[in-house]
């Protein structure tokens, strides 16, 4: 480099942040269906989805169940997908035991309602990506799935997925170049990153793609340190997200980073 020139870091994707407008929205069911084994797919409708805005496929909703204890409990999903057109709005409800929101999810019925908030922001990813790799476990099927469906035409995405068996996969309609991996594993094994980490070993990472990971807390903060240690990718590179922790109810920690 000569005297008196400065050197220019090369560019990196941001995150840019947009606030919403918070506001409880009464819906309806419209369907319910199964998107897998585990994995139950409800239909919303309502004239409250009108000014509903979502800018990124891993943007959270809350919704409010009731609760003979407390009132009410409220949970984190995804919106898997808002079709303004239809004024309808689809959410993904892994199917487990114990929790509310699947419970919830299993009896509903045509006509039901349910009352949402949010999303109170999105974190819009942008920049000079040319590949993309996601990351994740059934609970990250809604926003890897979303993510890949609004891809542009041609775009490379390679999608790695760690659910409990054939069951369990699901098939985007994309006009993004997309390469589907999947790992079956018990569901009791969820909180291990060992086989994610071992086929992450076996793939290409190229300069230029974004790495976004989502799965139980323990499992995104190992595969983040790969990434950074072991794969030498940038931190900025990569978006990780604790999506549930084992053991606590309700909780994630939506940037591990």
């Amino acid at each position: 480099m000569e005297d008196g020139m400065t050197a220019v870091e090369p560019a990196s994707p941001v995150i840019r942040r947009v606030r919403h407008a918070l506001r409880r929205r009464a819906l309806t069911v419209m369907s319910v269906e199964r998107a897998g084994t585990h994995m139950i797919r409800v239909t919303l409708t309502g004239e409250a989805l009108e000014d509903f805005v979502s800018l990124a496929p891993d943007d959270h909703i809350k919704i409010f169940l009731p609760d003979p204890v407390n009132g009410e409990v409220r949970r984190d999903y995804t919106p898997r997908r808002h079709d303004r057109a239809s004024n309808t709005l689809v959410v993904d409800f892994v199917d487990h035991a114990g929790g509310p929101a699947a419970d919830w999810a299993r009896s509903a019925r045509f006509g039901d309602r349910l009352e949402i908030a949010g999303p109170k922001g999105s974190g819009v990813i942008e920049g000079p990506i040319s590949d993309w790799v996601l990351v994740g476990d059934e609970t990250a099927l809604p926003a890897i799935g979303r993510r890949v469906e609004e891809l542009d035409a041609g775009i490379p995405v390679t999608t790695l997925v760690a659910v409990p068996g054939p069951g369990d996969e699901q098939v985007f309609v994309t006009a993004a170049r997309h390469e589907a991996r999947w790992l079956h594993r018990p569901v009791d094994h969820a909180d291990r990153p060992d086989e994610i980490i071992a086929r992450l070993e076996r793939m290409v990472i190229g300069p230029a793609t974004f790495v976004w990971v989502a799965a139980e807390g323990g499992v995104a903060r190992a595969v983040r340190r790969y990434l950074i240690e072991e794969r030498g990718i940038a931190p900025q590179w990569i978006k990780a997200a604790g999506y549930w922790q084992k053991g606590h109810a309700d909780a994630s920690v939506k940037d591990v980073g």
